[in-house]
């Protein structure tokens, strides 16, 4: 057990780039970490980490075994969750998942409350924020994430996708008009969501093609309830995902725009750390996301 464990400390040191980050993640003190990685080269033999004055990189050696590493602990923890299902044990511990504010909020919370209902013994911290929160730094065990991955170490599960979609009143549409093309936007009143740092700018698809168009917003908002609102109220044209407008679309309070324009749609992905050791809690949490949000229709038109 103290070998499977040096590796545990090997991982959790390349995960989070530092000594004193593995130390955090594993609540250990950073002398315990040294010894158990010092303990860990000696057996193998080989210096496994590069040590410099600004981050630690793994050796050659190091990338070699820690890529072992990470499968003897997946295998581990997959064999003790084997042992607990074939013992019916009931689901226990805290789970931490993750998901975008309004999405987290209409679509992940309800789920959440029916996934506690069925497992009495299981608390959830669940974090809804539109940051893409780091899963290894934050201990966070499964995210919704909206959009394609960048980062290697996440393992994710389709479970459907979503537009950008732009969007305005009736009200406003009467009295100023609907684009006809992307163009037309520089005659129209725009309400930019301005809560990421990004240029103010959209992008659509015409003729096959990428193409920005770059806005001069009547009115910029920070967050995207408070925009749609302010579109509701005919102040102008928004955009905004499918899923946050749906229930305006079949309302009849806003009208979809540029519908043969809008860029390829996103998916929706429940995401969990590569390598990590996955409690039973987690892959039955993972299993029940799937079928709730794979059944709505907001997120698989």
């Amino acid at each position: 057990m103290d070998r499977l464990d040096e590796l545990a400390v090997f991982a959790a040191i390349l995960d989070t780039g530092s000594l004193a980050g593995a130390a955090r993640r594993l609540r250990r003190s950073a002398p315990a970490v040294t010894r158990a990685l010092a303990a860990l080269e000696e057996r193998a033999g080989a210096r496994l980490i590069e040590r410099t004055t600004r981050q630690l990189a793994p050796t050659e050696a190091g990338r070699r075994l820690v890529a072992r590493a990470r499968q003897l602990l997946a295998d581990y923890g997959e064999a003790i969750g084997a042992v607990n299902e074939g013992r019916n044990a009931p689901l226990r511990g805290l789970l931490r998942v993750t998901a975008p504010l309004v999405f987290g909020r209409r679509h992940v919370t309800p789920l959440v409350a029916s996934f506690l209902d069925m497992h009495p013994g299981v608390r959830i911290e669940l974090v809804l924020s539109d940051r893409n929160l780091d899963l290894i730094d934050e201990r966070i065990d499964v995210a919704v994430r909206i959009g394609r991955l960048s980062d290697s170490r996440l393992v994710a599960r389709r479970v459907g996708q979503v537009r950008r979609v732009l969007c305005a009143s009736f009200e406003y549409l009467a009295r100023r008009g609907r684009p006809r093309t992307p163009s037309d936007l520089a005659n129209h009143e725009i309400v930019f969501n301005s809560g990421r740092p990004a240029p103010v700018e959209w992008r659509f698809r015409v003729s096959g093609r990428d193409r920005t168009v770059r806005l001069t917003p009547r009115l910029m908002v920070t967050e995207v309830e408070s925009m749609l609102l302010a579109v509701r109220a005919g102040r102008g044209i928004g955009r905004a995902f499918s899923y946050q407008v749906a229930d305006d679309f079949s309302a009849g309070t806003l009208e979809r725009l540029l519908r043969e324009f809008e860029p390829p749609a996103l998916p929706v992905q429940l995401v969990v750390p590569t390598g990590r050791h996955m409690p039973p809690s987690v892959r039955v949490f993972l299993d029940h996301a799937a079928q709730v949000l794979g059944g709505l229709r907001v997120i698989n038109e």
